[in-house]
């Protein structure tokens, strides 16, 4: 993690000022380090880029502090209306002109600086300028009060704004500090402290109880207990034999361990999911692009309408006074800024994705919280994703003359060569008996089995549907059992089967039922298993439409069509066989994220427990980030379209404008913050802070 100096932070927050970007949080790797997240930091997006004056510069005297000019503005601006109420003698022009020209200065100049500034960039037409005019021209016919109060309560709100953008971020944030700084790396017999970038793979490192992981590998020495919320948002803790895979970002709880390292620092889960994070605030929904090319035409309009409403009365009102008239289109001015609208909308966005990554779901942009909303069916893999995937051998049935332990040798062995959930179970179960028995010529044929010589023999094991491949007869009860089942066959001859049996996860009907009752309409589950499991498992589940014995690629057919029918579709998947399917669907969602480069590299939500229920925590967080956004917009175009009116027909002063601009922006941000705050754990699931 780099450092980051507070010269540095001020030049680079400085610089950042003069930018327009186009969101709220769309931060660098650097901008989002501890050390920056110490100093407060500017938000900026399209048409509301915010003043210098609402970042923190680092240094110890209050001009530096975002508050002392607003404070010392506060103290002026009171003291002047007191001193004119009271109409204090030598409170009269000139003085009363510097005194309050001092408390607009105070918060105006960085404002004025930066509409200036940004006209070289052809960015005019901006809240900078629009704050300018208004209150610029108030002094110019001599409201000095109102002047101030406008520039000072514009400055408030940034603060406050910058406060909320900050808190949303915090979550977001959290994911980097995870990363260790540090690292024991064990080298020539010594013990090396080091940047975790410098590590090698191969190198084997130490994590003391406390430390977290920085690196992924495999536990070298076991059993060990690491806490894993960090990554997962589960707060039981898991524990690793030796030989398990251990992931950066995991907390060793207990005894002094090593680590082999089998990923670079770039290349851990945990860089790939911050870097998926941070590229997702970039990423944005249909309502924010609106707001974005809304607010670069709106605020030309309303500086032309400001315009004529000083202009057109001249010849149609009779007893026409300009200063009146100004007055009024400075009014128009302050009310039209489209400060809610453009930041409390992405805000709304932003504080989704933070809520979502805090509940253990990942998303790769905002505009996947509008299509989550928008889906009206789900389709679900079975096995991994609403079953457990963990397997175990429950009857070996070897044909006469075939000894029930050497079916096992053979097919243990061949299965030794796959990563099917499946076949890890034979593996498993045949334990030491396959060791050191030859396996050659492999061949792995997708949806089937494997196929390969196995101590001299040729052995199949797979499906039914393999040995049919091959032309091996089998007895037709073979395809009446229910359960999950390797068939084998030795040089060319039906010799048994295994069954396996797997079971549902505890959550995986609690989801189907949460589904249904949040409106999806269609629930679907395709899977490669024998269509009698997978009718059984869905039964079970409550789950009406299902298909087994699916290749990858019907899969993708069954998808297409439900497409092409008009379904508004999510895919849930597991695997890498599940990545053609994942990236077909509208939105495509990988369990246990963590497990699979390729689910993470695919899918458009990444779940990063095994926990289908996650499924409709994240409609949940989506629903609800729908409808703060548009309370928002609501509240926005309703309060400013009543006063706008009330300011052209002279009905509202510069103390209504300013509630209509900051005071609305004010109430929209504390809205879309609200969305850090709900709780959107499902029945059943433990909540969490």
């Amino acid at each position: 993690m780099p450092d980051i100096t507070p010269d540095k932070l001020n030049e680079e927050l400085n610089t950042a000022k003069q930018v327009q970007l186009e969101n709220v949080g769309a931060l660098t790797r650097d901008q989002l380090t501890p050390t920056a997240a110490a100093e407060p930091q500017g938000h900026d997006v399209s048409g509301h880029d915010h003043a210098p004056a609402a970042a923190a510069e680092p240094s110890e005297s209050w001009w530096h502090n975002p508050y002392g000019p607003a404070v010392a503005s506060l103290v002026l601006l009171l003291a002047g209306l007191a001193l004119d109420y009271y109409d204090v003698a030598f409170f009269t022009k000139y003085v009363r002109l510097l005194w309050y020209g001092v408390a607009f200065l105070l918060v105006g100049w960085k404002v004025i600086r930066s509409a200036v500034q940004s006209i070289p960039s052809g960015n005019v037409f901006n809240e900078f300028l629009l704050m300018s005019l208004a209150t610029l021209g108030a002094f110019a016919i001599g409201e000095y009060p109102e002047g101030v109060a406008v520039m000072l309560f514009y400055t408030v709100g940034e603060l406050f704004q910058d406060a909320a953008v900050n808190r949303a971020k915090r979550s977001i944030r959290a994911l980097l500090e995870i990363q260790a700084t540090e690292v024991t790396v064990l080298r020539g017999g010594q013990s090396l402290v080091l940047d975790p970038k410098k590590v090698q793979l191969g190198d084997t490192i130490e994590v003391r109880p406390g430390e977290k992981v920085a690196l992924d590998g495999t536990l070298t020495q076991g059993p060990a207990s690491f806490n894993t919320a960090a990554l997962t948002g589960e707060s039981a803790p898991q524990t690793k034999q030796t030989g398990e895979v251990v992931l950066a970002g995991m907390i060793n709880q207990e005894s002094l361990v090593q680590v082999l390292v089998t990923a670079t620092y770039q290349d851990t889960k945990l860089a790939k999911i911050l870097a998926m994070v941070q590229d997702a605030v970039s990423r944005k929904a249909k309502t924010q692009l609106f707001i974005t090319k809304f607010a670069k035409t709106y605020t030309p309009i309303v500086v032309l309408l400001a315009t004529l409403l000083i202009v057109v009365p001249y010849f149609v009102v009779d007893d026409y006074v300009f200063r009146t008239w100004l007055y009024r289109a400075l009014v128009f001015l302050v009310i039209s800024c489209p400060c809610a609208l453009v930041v409390s909308i992405p805000l709304g966005y932003f504080g989704g994705i933070g809520a979502a990554s805090k509940a253990g779901i990942l998303l790769k942009g905002s505009n996947f919280l509008d299509v989550l909303r928008e889906i009206d069916t789900v389709v679900m893999d079975k096995t991994g994703t609403l079953t457990q995937g963990v397997f175990a051998v429950q009857q070996v049935m070897a044909v006469p003359g075939t000894e029930p332990a050497a079916l096992l040798r053979l097919v243990g062995a061949l299965e030794t060569k796959s990563t099917h959930p499946i076949a890890k179970a034979v593996v498993q179960h045949v334990g030491a008996a396959a060791a050191g028995v030859g396996v050659e010529n492999v061949e792995e044929i997708a949806g089937h089995g494997l196929r390969g010589r196995v101590d001299g023999r040729d052995v199949l094991a797979g499906n039914t549907k393999l040995l049919s491949k091959y032309g091996v007869s089998y007895p037709a009860e073979v395809d009446k059992v229910v359960d999950s089942i390797v068939v084998a066959a030795i040089d060319g001859t039906y010799a048994g089967y295994l069954t396996v049996a797997d079971a549902p996860k505890a959550d995986a009907e609690q989801t189907v039922r949460e589904l249904r009752a949040d409106g999806i309409t269609k629930i679907v589950m395709l899977s490669g298993d024998k269509d009698s499991i997978t009718q059984r498992v869905a039964k079970e589940l409550g789950i009406d439409e299902a298909h087994g014995g699916l290749l990858p690629e019907d899969k993708a057919r069954y998808v297409q069509q439900y497409l092409n029918d008009g379904y508004k579709l999510a895919f849930v998947g597991d695997g890498v066989n599940d990545a053609p399917v994942v990236a077909l669907a509208d939105v495509g969602i990988a369990m246990g994220g963590l497990g699979s480069d390729a689910t993470i590299e695919t899918a458009d939500v990444v779940i990063q427990t095994d926990h289908p229920s996650k499924i409709a925590t994240a409609r949940r967080i989506a629903r609800a980030t729908h409808t703060v956004v548009w309370q928002n917009i609501w509240l926005a175009f309703g309060v400013k379209a009543v006063v706008l009116a009330l300011g052209a027909g002279g009905l509202a002063t510069m103390w209504e404008a300013v509630f209509a601009d900051v005071g609305v922006a004010l109430l929209a941000i504390l809205n879309a913050v609200r969305i850090q705050r709900m709780d959107f754990t499902s029945k059943g699931e433990s909540p969490r802070s």
